[in-house]
Order: C-alpha cells, then sequence, then structure tokens
C-alpha cells in the first residue's frame, strides 16, 4: 500500500523533482563545454570539478549555524534563486561571446555554496515534516526521482546540445531552480528552526558542531567515513570518464547521455526496493550486501574500449554500481537524519555536504595529476581498486540499534 506522507511532502518533492531534473538534463555541462568550446585538458577539467567542489565547502563552513537558527523554507528559496542567477550568467556570456574557463569555476562555486545550504535546510526540513517511522519511505521517494531523472535527463540534454548547442542544458538547469523556488512557496503548515539566545556570540567552535555530532556517534561516523571514501573516489574518476569517452573515444554527446541515462533506471528499482527489503531483511544485512556490491562493480570501467563494446560496458558496470546506490542511499540518509538531533540537523547536514565536497575535490585534484602521469584509463582503474576496501568502514550490526537522537529535542521550536 502506498504510504501517503501529505501535501505538503508534495510540494517539496515536487521541487526536488524539478531542480533534480534540470540538473540531470544538464549532466555534464560543464566538463562538456570545458571539452568541447574551451578545449581543456584533462587536468583543467578535473580541476574545474574539483575547485567548484572544495570553494563552494570552504566557503559554506561557516553557514552551519546560520542555517540552523532560520526558518528553512525562506532558506531553500533564496538558494534557489541564487542558483537561478548563477547559472544563467553562462548561457548570457556564451552568447555575448565572454564565456570563459575561469567564470565557470566561479559559477561551479555559487551553485555548489547554494546546493549544500538547500541540502541542509531541506534535510532538516523533512526531519521536521515527516514521522521517523515514514522517512525511508520519503527518502525512497527522493532517491527514485533522482534515478528516473538521472535516466531520461542526460539522453535529452544530449539532444538538446546537439540541436541547440552546448549551453542549452545550463539554461533549463536555470529555469529549473526558479520553478523549485515556486514549488517551495506553495508549501503550507508551520517551519522549524533552533532558538538562539541574542546574548549569545557565534564562536568559532560553533562552525564545527556538525562535525562533533557525527563522530560523537559511532554509526554517523562510520557511515560518514564510508561516505566519503566511496563519493571520493567514484567521483575522481567521473571527470576522467568524461575526458576518456568524450575526447579519446570520441563518443558523441547523445551517447555519452546514454552510457549514464540508462543505469539509471536501475537505481529507481533499487530505490523502490530499499524499504521493503529492510523490512524483511533488516537495514544492517542490506546495508553491508549493497555496501560490498556498489564497492566492486565499478572497477568494471577498467574494460572501457572505444566503439559499441566500450558503450555497453559502460551502461553494465553503472547499472549495476546504481541498483546497489539506489538501495543503499535511502537507508544511509534516514539513519542519518534519525540519528541526528533535531536542533542540529541542518548542521550535521551541513558538515556531511563540505566534508563530502572537499573530499571529492581533493580526490578530483590527484586524479587529474595521476590521470596526466598515465592516462585517464589506468587513474579510473586506480580508483576501482581502492574502492574495494571501503565496505571495512561500514557500521557493525551492534551499533545499528537505538538512534541516539531518534526524537526531536525539547528545545526546537516551530513557527
Amino acid at each position: 500500500m502506498r504510504v501517503r506522507l501529505g501535501r505538503s511532502f508534495g510540494w517539496l518533492w515536487s521541487a526536488y523533482a524539478v531542480s533534480t531534473y534540470g540538473t540531470c538534463i544538464a549532466f555534464g555541462a560543464f566538463p562538456l563545454i570545458a571539452v568541447r568550446v574551451l578545449h581543456s585538458p584533462a587536468f583543467a577539467v578535473s580541476l574545474l570539478a574539483a575547485a567548484g567542489l572544495a570553494g563552494a565547502a570552504i566557503v559554506a563552513v561557516p553557514l552551519g549555524p546560520w542555517i540552523e537558527h532560520r526558518a528553512k523554507r525562506p532558506v531553500m528559496v533564496a538558494m534557489d534563486l541564487i542558483r537561478f542567477l548563477a547559472m544563467t550568467s553562462v548561457p548570457i556570456a556564451y552568447l555575448l561571446g565572454l564565456l570563459s574557463y575561469g567564470q565557470l569555476l566561479v559559477v561551479s562555486v555559487i551553485s555548489g555554496t547554494a546546493s549544500i545550504v538547500f541540502t541542509a535546510a531541506s534535510g532538516a526540513y523533512l526531519k521536521h515534516l515527516v514521522r521517523s517511522d515514514q522517512l525511508l519511505t520519503a527518502n525512497g521517494r527522493f532517491e527514485g526521482t533522482t534515478w528516473v531523472a538521472t535516466a531520461a535527463g542526460p539522453p535529452l540534454g544530449g539532444a538538446l546540445i546537439g540541436v541547440l548547442g552546448p549551453v542549452i542544458t545550463v539554461t533549463a538547469d536555470a529555469l529549473s531552480y526558479l520553478l523549485s523556488a515556486l514549488g517551495v512557496l506553495r508549501i503550507r503548515g508551520g517551519d522549524v528552526a533552533a532558538p538562539r539566545d541574542p546574548a549569545t556570540r557565534l564562536r568559532a567552535a560553533d562552525f564545527l558542531t556538525g562535525w562533533r555530532f557525527i563522530f560523537h556517534d559511532r554509526v554517523m561516523r562510520r557511515l560518514f567515513l564510508n561516505s566519503m571514501t566511496v563519493g571520493g573516489l567514484i567521483m575522481a574518476a567521473g571527470p576522467l570518464l568524461a575526458v576518456l569517452l568524450l575526447g579519446q573515444y570520441h563518443f558523441s554527446a547523445w551517447q555519452y547521455g546514454l552510457a549514464f541515462g540508462i543505469p539509471s533506471l536501475g537505481g529507481f528499482a533499487g530505490a523502490r526496493l530499499s524499504a521493503r527489503l529492510v523490512a524483511r531483511y533488516g537495514r544492517h544485512r542490506v546495508m553491508i550486501v549493497t555496501g560490498w556490491l556498489r564497492s566492486i562493480f565499478p572497477l568494471g570501467l577498467a574494460f572501457t574500449q572505444p566503439g559499441i563494446a566500450g558503450l555497453l560496458t559502460v551502461i553494465v558496470v553503472e547499472g549495476l554500481l546504481i541498483v546497489c546506490m539506489g538501495i543503499f542511499n535511502p537507508i544511509n540518509a534516514t539513519e542519518r537524519l534519525l540519528r541526528a538531533p533535531a536542533d542540529r540537523a541542518a548542521q550535521v547536514l551541513s558538515a556531511w555536504s563540505i566534508s563530502s565536497k572537499l573530499t571529492q575535490a581533493t580526490l578530483m585534484v590527484i586524479w587529474g595529476v595521476l590521470a596526466t602521469l598515465t592516462s585517464p584509463l589506468a587513474a579510473i582503474t586506480i580508483s576501482g581498486i581502492l574502492l574495494l576496501a571501503t565496505p571495512l568502514l561500514l557500521p557493525k550490526q551492534e551499533h545499528l540499534p537505538d538512534p541516539v537522537a531518534a526524537s526531536p529535542s525539547e528545545d526546537v521550536r516551530s513557527a
């Protein structure tokens, strides 16, 4: 039976869906523009992704307490509008003949920072909006939406690029943020913000609150370390795969989109199965099995070759990986929200996002250098080998019961 989560959740879900579809239509847009329009080498493409992630993470560090003490819906709307304006500047500059590598870097930092803030605010608001026993269902719907958008977006984006040029998908992404803001504005009912004593001055230590909560809880700590490592290694190979397929193997834009679009249907299937598998086998067993499998499959990218055989290799490998991620990610997100205190959820989520982006940025730079010294395929292979050890960081069975922060703190007020 389909679980009803309410009209307010429906609007939040719709806002998430439209911006996710826009982002997926623009999948790989900046690397594609860097390669095809600005003729950037492999290291520059990796640096573009890394600098955007790192810059956004650094700028977002002091924003955690700011998010926590403000109503979450206005924060989400503001971040959508900032992303809309930043992304709109790219097609305008392109049409004027002024687009540069430096502008792509700046836009990456601005949009990345806004995304961190939006994710933290929306996660904290979801914890306020949905009962604890419904969080896995809610996260499963977000996860399923992500993978359907990923399946449909890249092929559509590739087709649009072929017909209308390389920045059309960036325009679509910009408009999606404007529609997302309108969706958030339609949400009715209460909001949530942690109280703050006006007489208390913000200290430097307050910026680290999210990390303190993460490392205090042993389950969150192990999930955090696993997520940082897995996400970092997978993302480090992403720009290099773009260089390999688009630059060295001369795949067309639609083939590149297809290689990542078709496998994403597996993510939708995994997200739909996640709650059912947990109900039948238990969250620890499902987490461990899918955590191991998602660390094994990326090594298959080492066998990517030019032509149809290479395209099929990427589709199969990414498909198997994404099924496991579709199952694993809602469990991970739910466990994190259950264990984060309600009056510190935004800081926990922002700390998580900041750390993720910094880890990914660091590994992207390292892998960009590694690809320059060896080759993109060799660097991708090394990433796959290192991923094999990451399941050792997953939580143990005895650590999973009794989240320390399953219920909201008493000092959180609803506005």
